[in-house]
């Protein structure tokens, strides 16, 4: 591990953020200088990030506690190309107002994260459309285009990847690196932006930046990236069977999102401990080591911790204690996440496996008949043995709600309403 004199970089490489550094030596020299603005892209293409993004979350409120300014920039004007990176199709086009309001809708979460303010070391949120919407195309393609090789583009991963597998690369993606490159010249020049940092897959599109920045306006700029975060499995992080684990509340409950921290891998216990809370290093080596309080404890420190941070400490103290209602006492706990259903529904019954895709447990029938004849599917604690079983109004529990169960971790209560 290379030794690090300033304290961001230390912290970085400490908790496991450091894939790669531009220049290593450079950027811990500047970072030793003085506060240091940088920067992570984000773009719009939902109302909400998810846990996929908490890497790139997390280095910017390491970068704050490491005495330096973070600017969360927001994709106003990137997220009407689509970035092309991993993916074999083109993004669905966004209106303005669109992706106005998911900008809005996500600036919720930063605030958990970040101190924003005016001082030296406040973080700011920025939108590119402010530049970007203003660019005109002539002089953008001989002001900035002509620093672009279109054989280097070729040979980025973005670009190559799509083209390898024959799918379609529009003219507007392909444009795209050469406006993330432009953000960071003029992050550079209207802010004293200095550094960019991303996920690794994202080193092509930074390093075009510092080159432009460079040949622009003379500026000495920096990049870093953080590896791409998968689970000891090698599975990819932020999704599951039942879809993204969304940050904003409303889109996923916190009980949802604890469960999710509650049931990661064994294997990946420290290491996300290190990553996505805020724990002293020696008390992590302790809690995850033999001497400590059991992998199981360990797995509900992480998701009580990961689960204030994104939701506060309300939340997630609720979620903790539905947990251990459903889990050590057997409780039917008022907390665990509920999907209304018309209570006419209940009057002609509806089958078990509608119910199951209803709440949101399984994907469709088939796959709910998958899970039956694997005795995973549970109804008020019952195991579910008939697919063709229909669900009534006698089945509700005296709280008026009916408890589904997949496994013994998702549970979900059908409310029927009037």
């Amino acid at each position: 591990m290379t030794e690090y004199r300033s304290p961001f970089l230390k912290l970085l490489s400490e908790r496991g953020f450091i894939n790669q550094i531009s220049d290593p030596d450079g950027l811990d020299k500047l970072a030793l200088e003085g506060p240091i603005s940088a920067y992570i892209g984000f773009d719009a293409t939902g109302p909400s990030l998810h846990v996929g993004h908490m890497m790139g979350i997390m280095m910017l409120r390491r970068l704050q506690q490491g005495g330096h300014k973070p600017i969360v920039l927001m994709g106003g004007g990137t997220t009407k190309v689509g970035d092309p990176s991993g993916k074999d199709d083109a993004r669905q086009l966004l209106t303005d107002e669109t992706i106005g309001a998911n900008i809005a809708s996500i600036k919720r979460v930063f605030e958990n994260f970040l101190t924003f303010g005016d001082g030296p070391t406040d973080a700011v949120m920025v939108n590119n459309a402010e530049w970007l919407d203003e660019l005109k195309y002539i002089p953008l393609l001989r002001d900035v285009g002509r620093h672009f090789s279109v054989n280097r583009m070729l040979t980025f991963d973005s670009v190559k990847l799509r083209l390898d597998r024959d799918q379609p690369l529009s003219f507007l993606e392909f444009n795209y690196m050469i406006l993330q490159a432009y953000d960071f010249a003029e992050l550079s020049k209207t802010r004293g932006v200095r550094l960019q940092m991303g996920g690794s897959d994202q080193w092509g599109n930074i390093v075009n930046g510092i080159d432009l920045g460079r040949r622009l306006y003379g500026a000495e700029l920096y990049g870093l990236t953080c590896p791409l975060l998968t689970t000891a499995s090698g599975a990819k992080m932020g999704k599951t069977a039942q879809g993204a684990v969304w940050l904003n509340e409303d889109m996923l409950s916190a009980y949802d999102f604890w469960q999710y921290w509650r049931n990661v891998e064994d294997d990946d216990v420290a290491k996300f401990l290190r990553l996505f809370t805020d724990i002293p290093l020696d008390e992590i080596d302790h809690i995850t080591s033999d001497a400590g309080p059991g992998i199981n404890e360990a797995k509900k420190r992480l998701a009580t911790e990961v689960t204030t941070l994104v939701r506060g400490s309300a939340a997630a103290e609720t979620a903790a204690e539905t947990a251990r209602r459903t889990f050590e006492e057997g409780a039917l706990a008022e907390n665990l996440p509920t999907v209304e259903i018309p209570q006419t529904e209940l009057d002609g019954g509806i089958g078990v496996l509608t119910a199951f895709v209803t709440a949101g447990l399984v994907a469709s029938n088939g796959d709910a008949r998958r899970q039956v004849k694997g005795g995973g599917l549970k109804v008020n604690d019952g195991t579910v043995a008939d697919e063709r079983a229909m669900l009534t109004k006698a089945d509700l529990t005296p709280e008026g709600v009916i408890k589904l169960s997949l496994g013994k971790k998702k549970h979900v209560l059908l409310k029927p309403v009037a």
